[in-house]
């Protein structure tokens, strides 16, 4: 751009030296021209960037977006406000805001928009709009719109249709329900096969007494028909000498002597069976009882022994000595849980020389701790993730529904209680604790 004149070029009065000034001045600002013409290139490419990054927002965002003005006039809106208002969405586009608004919510859409400019707080509502398939909620995100200064110029308003969310969480807490309802059959089903396993011993525990009391009713049939023989004979006016050879006849001694055996046996048969059915009631009770304070030990034992009462497994049942805990929980449905351990201890047992189970009670702290022990070979270690997983067995096809651990660990998380696999040197072991009950 500088360039130097000769000598006789130069105007009269000009020193070589001032020229030079001149050049170097033309010069500077030249480069200065060059670096502001540079940064708004580079202004402009931003801009050029926002713009397009703001068009893609209003493009492409789900949601309702409004810009409005200080004057409450609609001034942009995005492609999904055309999508919801349908042909109308023209007609609304530089329209007060509160057009949008279905009757009844206009007012609070104005009020909350005035509220925002003013105050540059953060507003959300719910109104309803008006569209082609009639008022649909939305709820509404109101901020506010500030300029370079941090003035309030108007606001930004983000709608987000709520009907779907509604219904979507209607149709979850309908799901939720029949999930409920679903496992509530799952655990009856699940105590229903556990009976089932129990109704061989069943049989077995209650034929025994009834055949002992059938037996000595049999007997006391016979011996009210001697008794009833030697009375006749009496009312007939029989000799002394006749009675007494007639007694001797029929035995009446020893029949005295038999009657009261007969009547104590048939006393503890009936006994035993009403035993039987008390413990058989306790266990198919639906377990909807309140929560009361029980001994675990006595609520272990009952569904320790029908579990055994029903295997084929000749399993030695072992209670060790200790602690008699009072739990707090429903009874009923910890003995489901006992029984579901039982059972499985003895499956683990098929295979095993002199199968034992052990039950163990423990008090630690504020809670009351059953241990059942097997001398198995215990759960391999790329199952213990698993076991209380619904539907995992490692049982054959048709042995076990693979319910009965996960059942029971809900039942006990239900309790405020944990059923856990524990450690032990030999064999398998599951881990039930309670909260600790008062004793009485």
């Amino acid at each position: 751009m500088g360039y130097a004149k000769t000598p006789a070029e130069m105007p009269e009065g000009f020193s070589d030296s001032a020229w030079a000034d001149v050049i170097v001045a033309m010069d500077k600002t030249y480069s200065e021209l060059v670096a502001y013409q540079e940064k708004l290139e580079s202004q402009n490419a931003e801009l050029n960037e926002l713009r397009r990054f703001m068009v893609s927002v209003f493009t492409s965002v789900s949601d309702v977006l409004i810009v409005v003005g200080r004057d409450g006039h609609i001034a942009r809106t995005s492609r999904s406000f055309d999508a919801l208002f349908g042909s109308s969405a023209e007609g609304l586009k530089n329209a007060p805001v509160d057009d949008i608004a279905a009757p009844g919510f206009r007012d609070r859409l104005d009020g909350a928009i005035n509220q925002v400019i003013a105050s540059q707080e953060l507003e959300t509502i719910e109104i309803e709009v008006g569209t082609g398939d009639g008022a649909t909620p939305l709820e509404l995100s109101i901020a506010p719109r500030l300029n370079e200064r941090g003035k309030s110029v108007g606001a930004v308003v983000v709608g987000r249709p709520v009907g779907e969310l509604r219904r979507a969480y209607s149709e979850l807490e309908k799901s939720h329900a029949a999930l409920k309802e679903a496992q509530g059959h799952l655990v009856r089903n699940e105590k229903l096969a556990s009976l089932g396993r129990l109704v061989a011993g069943v049989a077995h525990e209650l034929n025994n007494p009834i055949s002992f009391v059938y037996a000595n009713t049999h007997a006391l049939e016979k011996y009210a028909s001697r008794f009833e023989a030697y009375f006749t004979a009496v009312q007939d006016g029989a000799s002394r000498e006749d009675l007494i050879a007639l007694r001797e006849e029929l035995a009446l001694d020893r029949v005295v002597k038999n009657l009261r055996a007969a009547v104590e046996g048939s006393r503890e048969g009936a006994q035993r069976v009403r035993e039987i059915v008390e413990d058989l009631r306790r266990l198919s009770s639906d377990g909807g009882g309140e929560v009361t304070d029980f001994d675990l030990v006595t609520t272990t034992r009952t569904a320790a022994d029908w579990v055994v009462r029903g295997t084929k497994t000749p399993v030695k049942l072992v209670f060790e000595d200790g602690p008699r805990p009072t739990a707090r929980g429903n009874p009923g449905h910890i003995q489901q849980i006992v029984m579901n351990l039982v059972q499985n201890a003895i499956d683990a047992l098929a295979d095993v020389e002199n199968p034992q189970v052990t039950l163990r009670h423990l008090v630690q702290g504020e809670r009351a701790v059953l241990m059942v022990i097997d001398n198995g070979a215990g759960v391999a270690a790329d199952h213990l993730d698993a076991i209380f997983d619904p539907f995992f067995t490692t049982k054959p096809v048709g042995k076990g529904t693979g319910l009965g651990l996960s059942i029971s660990h809900k039942i006990a998380q239900e309790h405020n209680g944990d059923l856990r696999y524990c450690s032990v040197e030999e064999g398998g072991c599951f881990c039930l604790d309670l909260p600790l009950g008062q004793r009485g």
